[in-house]
């Protein structure tokens, strides 16, 4: 018998910012979870308009619950978790309910792409005649960070819009269009108290009231029941002339379809990280609370399109971000909230840089070299982008004299280590940081191709580097020299960032018995089956679970805790020092792609969480749908060779198939 774990999550995305989420075992576990999650602005401005569903089955035997809510303190009602026999994530999550008197119950939940529309549709497994199913639909209207109560201002009324009912909860907010196969009987309701208990977990606010308008009444002995939630976006909805039975025909059919032209769940996986915003497109960073963050698309882009071969829209991102350079800077995240971007990160640049130089060099070997005013903006940025580290912009960021990269400033966080408590950054780096090394002069080799200009700055870097960052005594590369600025001092913390000198860049910066000293100690302290702590056991600082209220957590955030996306730049300097041999290919996906693998069936599903404990049974935290995870997992089975790579694309459909079964 295949069991699961209820709490799994499931996620299924509009292409536009929206999406719909939730659990394996109903009973949504976050403030984000919700039927009906509509970007206003995409991909920004998200609210949530239906957050979920109360529904039970009648039958001549009597009423059965298929629906679970958590509620405070801590209680469980009703108990529809229990009648869940089989679940499958592919090609969209799919339940299996089994009433006690037998009557089996497929309940599907799709969400339809470039529109804020999902599908809810109920079908019996078997003909009955006496089965009805009854539907009450449980909605707020609030930003999706927020949380929403029992209020006055809340519009129950429906108005009638040719097939649908609409609902306009609050004024200023999406309507809610809302088409069924079924009769609807007002009857408004408050439903009080609702617990999301991960948000509880996370030591902040995490209860809620949901209204409930009226319920809907489906005759499942006439076939299968349509639910379609539509938001009125960005402009108002004409009214619904097709029947909703005919529209949930319309939505599956082309759902099947655009699905099934993925080479496999783990590539229609990638998929829910491109979105649309203004004319372009961009990458959202994870679901289900992050937007679009400079660092996170550049590293997530190669391995959710380059990889692929998706040059349309990985050129569609890069344009798209050209022009948002400023002073030789991309900005690190463009925000919830207004249009100023925010320019805090030394490496989201320096990682664009990259990824342009990886793009232009794919497309060229494809034979569909990027020509004209497109290619200017793309050489264009990157120009714009080394000469302002060269000659010194924002937050003390400039080439040094040994022609290294100093940046940093008190109270200001440049690098992907950027959490802070209290006003402060927890590892400010201030200095000069090994992975920035890596990406400029990575990002100085690659531009050689453009202009002869920087080929001495590399050199000269190059040589600085390998003389500067070397800890003989410890047999790996300092995390920072020049600490605080101050010529000399170093931070000799174990940390990953300085696999990036090895692997993971298209540039190595050490060889020999140097770069294998550094893989072997990486691995021997920072590997976990989920990717490389953040800091080893025995520093200052560890921190082995990323667990508690806000100060803790950001306190542990990099100080310990695991980054799945490490992974890529770790197995690809693993591989480099063995020469990419077949053995050592075939060694690396029994070792390190395996447990990325197993991995996909356990938290959000498909898919590859933010972060994880540093120590067994490494629980996976944070977003647990997470866009640069996932790319360098896809890089992984690229790199352990085409076999392998199959193999794990195969393999990506394990974790579906563990959620395949009775409890």
């Amino acid at each position: 018998m295949l069991t699961f774990d209820l709490g799994s999550e499931w996620l299924e995305t509009d292409g536009l910012g929206g999406f719909a989420s939730g659990t394996i075992g109903l009973a949504r576990t976050r403030r984000y979870h919700a039927l009906l999650l509509a970007a206003t602005t995409p991909p920004t401005g998200r609210v949530v308009l239906v957050n979920g569903t109360e529904a039970w089955l009648e039958t001549p035997a009597g009423r059965f619950a298929l629906s679970a809510q958590r509620y405070q303190p801590d209680i469980v009602h009703p108990d529809g978790a229990r009648r869940i026999v089989a679940f499958v994530p592919e090609p969209w999550p799919t339940w299996t309910f089994e009433a006690e008197d037998g009557t089996r119950l497929v309940h599907e939940i799709i969400q339809a792409r470039g529109r804020a529309r999902t599908l809810l549709r109920w079908r019996l497994a078997a003909p009955r005649p006496l089965a009805r199913l009854f539907v009450r639909l449980l909605m707020s209207g609030r930003d999706y960070h927020a949380l929403h109560r029992e209020n006055g201002g809340f519009a129950f009324a429906p108005e009638a819009a040719g097939e649908a009912l609409v609902w306009r909860p609050y004024p200023g907010l999406p309507a809610v269009h809302v088409a069924a196969n079924a009769d609807y009987r007002h009857d408004p309701v408050w439903y009080w108290n609702f617990l999301y208990a991960e948000e509880q977990a996370r030591g902040l606010d995490c209860v809620e009231d949901l209204a409930s308008p009226g319920s809907f009444a489906f005759d499942l002995a006439r076939g299968a029941a349509v639910l379609t939630l539509t938001a009125s976006m960005p402009v108002e909805e004409p009214p619904e002339t097709v029947p909703a039975i005919e529209t949930g025909r319309r939505i599956v059919k082309a759902e099947r379809r655009r699905r099934g032209a993925f080479a496999s769940p783990l590539e229609r996986a990638a998929e829910a990280y491109f979105v649309a915003r203004g004319g372009g497109r961009t990458v959202i960073a994870g679901y289900p609370w992050f937007t679009d963050w400079g660092r996170d698309t550049f590293i997530a882009l190669r391995g959710l399109a380059l990889r692929a071969g998706r040059f349309k829209i990985a050129g569609a991102v890069l344009l798209a971000w050209a022009d948002a350079v400023s002073d030789g800077m991309l900005p690190n995240r463009f925000p919830d909230r207004g249009d100023t971007p925010e320019y805090n990160s030394v490496d989201a640049s320096l990682w664009y840089v990259i990824c342009v130089h990886e793009y232009l060099a794919q497309v060229r070997c494809s034979g569909h070299g990027l020509t004209g005013r497109k290619l200017m903006r793309l050489e264009g940025a990157v120009e714009a982008i080394l000469r302002g580290y060269r000659d010194g912009t924002r937050f003390g960021i400039r080439a040094d004299d040994d022609g290294l990269i100093a940046a940093g400033v008190p109270g200001v966080q440049l690098t992907w280590m950027d959490a802070k408590v209290g006003g402060l950054a927890v590892t400010p780096r201030i200095g000069k940081p090994v992975e920035i090394q890596a990406l400029w002069l990575n990002a100085l080799k690659l531009s050689t191709s453009m202009s002869g200009d920087w080929q001495a700055p590399f050199r000269r870097g190059l040589d600085s580097f390998r003389s500067r960052f070397w800890n003989e005594a410890g047999g790996f590369l300092y995390d920072v020299v020049d600490v605080d600025h101050q010529p000399g001092r170093v931070d000799a913390s174990f940390r990953p960032n300085q696999i990036l000198a090895v692997g993971g860049l298209p540039i190595r910066l050490l060889d020999g018995a140097p770069a294998r000293s550094v893989v072997d100690a990486v691995e021997e302290r920072l590997w976990t089956p989920l990717g490389l702590r953040s800091l080893a056991p025995g520093e200052d600082g560890y921190r082995p679970r990323y667990q508690g209220g806000v100060v803790e957590r950001d306190g542990s955030y990099h100080q310990g805790t695991v980054w799945p996306w490490l992974a890529g730049p770790f197995v690809d300097a693993w591989l480099r020092v063995r020469g990419f041999t077949p053995a050592a290919r075939a060694e690396a996906r029994r070792r390190f792609l395996e447990p990325l693998l197993d991995h996909l069936g356990t938290a959000g599903l498909g898919h590859v969480s933010e972060i994880a404990d540093a120590v067994h049974p490494h629980t996976p935290r944070g977003c647990p749908f997470q866009a640069w995870s996932l790319g360098e997992l896809l890089r992984i089975a690229g790199l352990v060779g085409p076999d392998a790579a199959a193999a794990a694309e195969a393999d990506a459909g394990r974790g579906n198939r563990r959620h395949s079964g009775a409890l």
